[in-house]
């Protein structure tokens, strides 16, 4: 059986990764109810670690524009050399309030 897919990362989401839901809109943004995507934890933290809600819901609400962010390019190398169940803490900071 294969196994879903990480739109973020592009690795395979075996059963053992921890993952979870990312709202293409922010619910805080009206986004409860709206598209949603199956994503690694650690590629969903990255994206919040990387971005505020408001640039979510105005720049980056399809998983097209979170691939092009010049981070989240950073990061979506660095992850893809590890395994598809590989989860650790949010590399990097938190982003700049």
């Amino acid at each position: 059986m294969d196994h879903p897919v990480c739109p973020l990362c592009e690795r395979p989401i075996p059963p053992e990764a921890k993952q979870s839901l990312h709202h293409l809109i922010p619910k805080l943004k009206g986004g409860k109810g709206g598209p949603t995507v199956l994503l690694h934890q650690i590629c969903h933290n990255e994206i919040h670690a990387t971005l505020s809600e408001a640039e979510l819901a105005r720049d980056y609400d399809t998983i097209e524009a979170l691939r092009v962010h010049p981070r989240l390019q950073r990061f979506i190398a660095w992850v893809a050399r590890r395994p598809p169940a590989f989860h650790s803490k949010t590399p990097g900071g938190r982003r700049k309030r």
